[in-house]
């Protein structure tokens, strides 16, 4: 892990890399999971079985949909403490994806004129749930409770070889629909539909390189949350304790080996001391060594205001501040972690927010996965004879100025018509 100061221009330099920093890792994939989108697109479920059996090892005859008896059966094999601990995490994930829900409402801009919203949910989602370094259950809870939670009629599950644990939290959900596809193969497969698996209306869920460039592919054609890079984690600290911090660093860390691990401080014997804790901690775990020997960094700043500054301009997927007061000036973040006691990892699980993030600088512009995502607000407008009457005018003149008769002229005509059935 390295140590930067900004008062040397090459630091600085390596701090704007990290602030103008984009996800490449899928783009080197592009073409193999174009060559895959494609195949699946024409072949459907041949070729689909095509990639089970050179990707993942299944044979011809094994079965896509995985049926509702292995689903329940994994749950009944389930142990105890698995059970409650997804039991726990499940009633606070939908607790608050229940409290993201929009409203739907109405409102009277002038008299005789009703605008107002409608909610919608999607008609049919798609889940990726990955299954390569790790089991991921706590990716099935965070994709499919918002979405039953925003009343999707359809939730259909993805992933290549689905441990029994993530089966088991399957079958806590009561999810019935799930497939043993993972890759570009699953996404086209979702995207576009094969003789098995009906088509979706959105793709949702991390992923591989090859997930994310595949996802990419279809987007035009079906919508999808965002492109996942390699996880990241920012602590911005002034009065941390080292291991701890240390700690949070590493844990993110070990997700992938692109991960980006970064301490934002002014205190020098802070920074010192966390680097020395990583090291000691990384040596018993090579994923995290590996992301932090070239991605791991503690930027030791000149003011607090500059702290601030970087750790905005970073926008990372997740932050961990000292206090609540460090809110205030927060403006690009994924999900934040307030204090010595909210460790990073208690997000990935149990608190309630989704764990599905935006990463390489995107929380600039939106956050995590939510309920919204799976959701669709349908805008309402109602006029009376007086609200046309109001309003009409100022519509015409617009339409006119803009030069778009045909639209003066629907507003006319009923003006018109009214005069002369009155």
């Amino acid at each position: 892990m390295k140590l930067l100061s900004t008062k040397t221009k090459l630091a600085r330099q390596r701090i704007d890399e990290l602030i103008a920093r984009r996800s490449t890792t899928y783009e080197r994939a592009l073409p193999t999971a174009k060559r895959i989108v494609d195949s699946v697109r024409k072949g459907g479920d041949r070729a689909l079985r095509r990639y089970a059996a050179q990707l993942d090892g299944y044979s011809q005859q094994t079965p896509l949909r995985i049926s509702e008896a292995e689903i329940q059966a994994a749950w009944q094999a389930a142990s105890s403490e698995l059970k409650k601990a997804l039991a726990t995490a499940e009633k606070n994930i939908r607790s608050f994806a229940q409290r993201q829900r929009p409203k739907e409402w109405d409102f009277a801009p002038a008299p005789g004129v009703k605008t107002g919203q409608r909610i919608r949910p999607l008609g049919a989602v798609g889940c990726y749930v990955p299954s390569g370094r790790y089991p991921l259950p706590s990716t099935l809870l965070m994709t499919v409770i918002p979405a039953q939670v925003a009343g999707v009629d359809r939730i259909v599950v993805v992933s290549p070889r689905p441990a029994p644990e993530t089966l088991a939290a399957a079958a806590m959900l009561g999810v019935t629909e799930m497939y043993r596809l993972g890759g570009a193969q699953a996404i086209a497969a979702l995207a576009y539909g094969t003789e098995t698996v009906a088509r979706v209306d959105k793709i949702v869920g991390p992923g591989n390189a090859f997930v994310t460039a595949a996802k990419k592919l279809v987007a035009f054609d079906c919508a999808i949350d965002m492109l996942a890079g390699p996880t990241e984690i920012v602590v911005t600290s002034e009065s941390g304790e080292a291991a701890e911090i240390a700690a949070d660093l590493v844990a993110q860390a070990e997700h992938d080996p692109d991960a980006l691990a970064i301490l934002v401080t002014t205190q020098t014997e802070l920074a010192r001391a966390v680097i020395a804790e990583v090291k000691q901690r990384v040596r018993s775990n090579k994923i995290a060594r590996e992301a932090i020997a070239p991605n791991g960094v503690a930027i030791v700043a000149q003011s607090t205001e500059e702290a601030q500054t970087i750790t905005n301009a970073l926008a990372p997927e997740h932050l961990t501040v000292d206090s609540a007061e460090d809110l205030a000036w927060i403006t690009n973040a994924g999900s934040v972690f307030v204090g010595r006691y909210s460790a990073q990892p208690l997000g990935d699980y149990v608190s309630g927010p989704n764990h599905t993030l935006p990463t390489s600088g995107l929380a600039r512009v939106r956050g995590g996965l939510s309920v919204m995502d799976f959701l669709k607000i349908v805008t309402v407008q109602e006029y009376s004879v007086e609200g046309l009457q109001r309003l009409g005018p100022a519509a015409i003149a617009l339409a006119e100025a803009e030069g778009l008769l045909g639209h003066a002229e629907a507003i006319r005509v009923r003006s018109t018509l009214r005069r002369n059935n009155a």
